[in-house]
C-alpha cells in the first residue's frame, strides 16, 4: 500500500493542549459545576465534551460557527461570578492553547516536499483558530484546510467527512487520517475509509 495523502487534526496532533491549566483559570471565574455543565471541560478528560442539554447548545454552536466569539463570551459571563469580565473570560478559554513544536511544522513541510497532499481537519472555533493561524502560518504547511467553524459542521459526523472527501477529491485508499480522539478516527474509518493513526510519531513509523 501506498499512500499520497494525509489529514491532520489540530488540536493534540499538532498543537499541544493544557486542558487542565484551562479549567485551573475558570475556577477562578466560575463555580466549578459550571465549568463541566456548562464549558463541558473535564481536567481528567479529552478535553470539551458534551455533558448536559446546555453544554451541547453553547459549545456545538460556537464550534459549528453558529454564534460569534462575542456571543459565546457573553453567554459565558452569565454563568461567572459577579464582576467576571469578558477580557477574563477570553484569557481564560485561550489558556487551553499549548505549546506548537516547530519540529512538527517542519515535517509536515518535508512530507509536502516529497510529493504527499497535506491536509488540515480540525473541530476548532474562531477564538482558539485565529491566533494559532496568524503566529504559525498554517496556511504554508498545509494544500487544502477545513475548519469546522467555517464549514457549520463538525466531527466525527458524516457529513465532514464526505465534505472533505469530495471537496479535496481524497483518493480514500491511499489516505493517512492523523486525530488524537477515537471518536473522530473510527468515523474517519467508516465514513471516509482512511486509514488512521493516533499521532504524527505513529505517521512516521508507516511512511
Amino acid at each position: 500500500m501506498y499512500w499520497d495523502t494525509v489529514v491532520f487534526d489540530l488540536g493534540g496532533v499538532i498543537i499541544n493542549l493544557d486542558v487542565p491549566r484551562c479549567v485551573s483559570n475558570f475556577k477562578r471565574l466560575m463555580p466549578e459545576e459550571n465549568i463541566r455543565n456548562i464549558l463541558g471541560i473535564d481536567e481528567e478528560g479529552e478535553g470539551v465534551v458534551a455533558v448536559s442539554a446546555a453544554t451541547k447548545q453553547l459549545m456545538h454552536d460556537y464550534e459549528y460557527g453558529n454564534i460569534s466569539t462575542d456571543e459565546f463570551l457573553s453567554t459565558l459571563q452569565e454563568y461567572c461570578y459577579a464582576g467576571t469580565t469578558i477580557e477574563q473570560i477570553r484569557a481564560a478559554w485561550l489558556s487551553m492553547l499549548d505549546t506548537l513544536p516547530q519540529e512538527r511544522l517542519d515535517y509536515i513541510a518535508s512530507l509536502r516536499e516529497k510529493g504527499y497532499r497535506t491536509i488540515l481537519l480540525s473541530n476548532s472555533n474562531e477564538l482558539h483558530w485565529d491566533p494559532i493561524w496568524k503566529q504559525y502560518q498554517l496556511g504554508n504547511y498545509f494544500d487544502v484546510v477545513f475548519a469546522s467553524h467555517y464549514l457549520h459542521m463538525a466531527k466525527p459526523n458524516q457529513e465532514i467527512f464526505d465534505h472533505v472527501v469530495r471537496e479535496a477529491k481524497i483518493d480514500s485508499e491511499h489516505t493517512i487520517y492523523v486525530d488524537d480522539l477515537e471518536k473522530n478516527r473510527k468515523a474517519g474509518e467508516r465514513f471516509a475509509g482512511w486509514r488512521t493513526v493516533a499521532s504524527i510519531d505513529e505517521l512516521k513509523s508507516m511512511i
